[in-house]
C-alpha cells in the first residue's frame, strides 16, 4: 500500500488538474450562444401581430355588444389545418391568410385556409408580412401578388393586406430611417395597385408606425386602416386616419388566438371586397 507523505504530490492530483484544465479549455473556446439570437424566431415565422402584446402590451378587449361591428380572424402557417365550420358556427364572417413573407416564404397552409374559410361562406383575403430590410417594396408585392395575394370582384375577396410591423428577426425599424421606410411602403403600395387595380389595407401598431415612419400621414386617403391593439378600445391611430376600417384586438380568442373587429356591419365588408 503507497504511503502519502507530506509535502509529496498526490498521484491522483496530477490528473484531476488537468481534466479541469481541459474542461476550462474547452468552456472558453466555445463561444456562448447570445441570448438575443437564441430567441430568434426562423425565417417565415412571422405572423400578424407577433410583436404587439410584448411591444404595446395587453389590457382587456372589446364589448361583444357592438352591433356594428362584424367578427373576423387572421391565420398563417404556425395555425395549420383551421376548423372553418367552427369559426363560422361561431359568428366569424370574414378572414385573412397570410400567403407571403418577404421573397423567401409561401404560406404550406394557404389553400386550406383561403380556399377553406370561402366554402364555409366568410370573405376573405390574404396578407402579406413585410420585411423591408431583404428586398424593395415593388418586388415583394410583387411576390405577393404571384403567390396568393391577388383581387377580383367576386363579393368574397378582400383587397390584399401589407402586415408592417415590428421586425422579429432583428432591428424594430428594419434599419430603416423614417423617411425609407415611408419610401418603402409606397414602393409596395404603388406596385400592389397597378397589379391589382385596388388599395392595398396597411396593417400596423400605432406605436411602431409612430417610430418607425415618423407617424407619417399621407396614406390615410387610400388605404384602409387595420389597426393592432390588445385592449378594450383602440387607442390613437396612427396620423391621417380619422377612423379604423378593422382592428385585431386580441391574440387569445377561441378556435384561433387571433380575432378582429371590422368596423361595421356585414354588408361594409362586402362593400370592401367590392372595392
Amino acid at each position: 500500500m503507497p504511503v502519502h507523505r507530506p509535502g509529496s504530490v498526490h498521484p491522483r492530483r496530477p490528473m484531476l488538474a488537468g481534466l479541469l484544465l481541459a474542461a476550462l479549455s474547452l468552456a472558453l473556446a466555445v463561444p456562448a450562444v447570445p441570448a438575443s439570437a437564441a430567441d430568434t424566431p426562423a425565417r417565415g415565422s412571422a405572423h400578424m401581430g407577433m410583436g404587439v402584446a410584448a411591444h404595446d402590451g395587453t389590457g382587456g378587449t372589446p364589448s361583444s355588444a357592438d352591433a356594428t361591428q362584424t367578427e373576423g380572424v387572421d391565420v398563417s402557417g404556425y395555425q395549420g389545418n383551421v376548423a372553418w365550420s367552427t369559426l363560422w358556427s361561431s359568428g366569424v364572417r370574414w378572414a385573412y391568410t397570410k400567403a407571403t413573407e418577404g421573397t423567401y416564404y409561401t404560406n404550406p397552409y394557404f389553400a386550406q385556409q383561403y380556399n377553406g374559410s370561402y366554402n364555409v361562406g366568410m370573405i376573405r383575403g390574404a396578407y402579406h408580412f413585410a420585411t423591408p430590410d431583404t428586398t424593395s417594396g415593388a418586388t415583394q408585392a410583387n411576390y405577393f401578388v404571384d403567390h396568393g395575394g391577388g383581387w377580383s370582384k367576386d363579393g368574397k375577396t378582400l383587397p390584399g393586406v401589407l402586415d408592417i410591423e415590428w421586425n422579429p428577426y432583428g432591428a424594430a425599424c428594419y434599419g430603416k430611417s423614417a423617411s425609407s421606410m415611408v419610401s418603402w411602403i409606397a414602393d409596395f403600395l404603388n406596385t400592389y395597385k397597378a397589379r391589382t387595380g385596388r388599395d392595398a389595407v396597411i396593417y400596423t401598431a400605432t406605436s411602431w408606425w409612430t417610430d418607425c415612419t415618423g407617424n407619417y400621414g399621407g396614406f390615410a386617403g387610400a388605404n384602409p386602416l387595420w389597426i393592432a391593439r390588445y385592449a378594450s378600445t383602440v387607442g390613437t391611430l396612427p396620423a391621417g386616419w380619422g377612423y379604423y376600417t378593422m382592428w385585431q384586438y386580441t391574440s387569445s380568442g377561441p378556435t384561433v388566438g387571433d380575432h378582429d373587429k371590422f368596423n361595421g356591419a356585414l354588408d361594409r365588408v362586402v362593400a370592401l371586397a367590392n372595392g
